[in-house]
């Protein structure tokens, strides 16, 4: 078992994005985020299935067809876009459809997916990992056109001119002239 391991991973990873969640003034975001990971439904997933450089959820994942502690965590973490969907007209058919995240939440994918890239990543870290993870998953998300265009800029701007300009770009451009009105 690695229980202090998946511990110590699932702190280093909320430190960082509190640190950046501080950074942009979404401090309550910054405290709460992922709380659920201490939750027995994905705290002890997290423990068994530990890998140390990427989700124990993935491992669940193959093993049983599913991720028990991911369908838990999504309903309940505003940041991923696996929460903002709901079932509505696609074509001529009703399905799985996605809805526009809310500014603040999406800045808050983006504090996560660097923390996420930093924790799994290491020493080998670079700025555009989250960039490069993202182009590699977008293909099979379920996210609104105008949330993966956001999220996108984002990212690009880690990817091209580094974290200090992208966290002041974010916090001065998008937050502040990108009200929500949400949630």
């Amino acid at each position: 078992m690695h229980f202090l391991a998946h511990l110590k991973t699932v702190g280093r990873h909320r430190r960082l994005v509190r640190k950046y969640c501080f950074r942009l003034g979404l401090y309550r975001q910054g405290l709460t985020h992922d709380l659920s990971k201490y939750s027995l439904t994905e705290f002890l997933v997290g423990v068994r299935y530990y890998q140390g450089d990427r989700s124990p959820n993935d491992a669940e994942r193959r093993e049983k067809g599913y991720s028990a502690a991911w369908l838990h965590h999504k309903g309940r973490n505003r940041h991923h876009l696996e929460y903002w969907t709901d079932y509505g007209r696609v074509g001529d058919r009703i399905g799985i459809v996605s809805v526009e995240m809310p500014v603040r939440y999406v800045a808050e994918m983006f504090c996560d997916r660097l923390a996420a890239s930093h924790v799994y990543r290491g020493e080998a870290f670079r700025q555009e990992d989250p960039w490069i993870f993202f182009q590699r998953t977008k293909k099979n998300a379920v996210l609104h056109e105008k949330t993966q265009a956001l999220l996108e800029e984002m990212l690009l701007k880690l990817r091209d001119e580094g974290e200090d300009a992208a966290f002041s770009y974010i916090r001065n451009e998008i937050l502040r002239k990108g009200g929500d009105g949400c949630c």
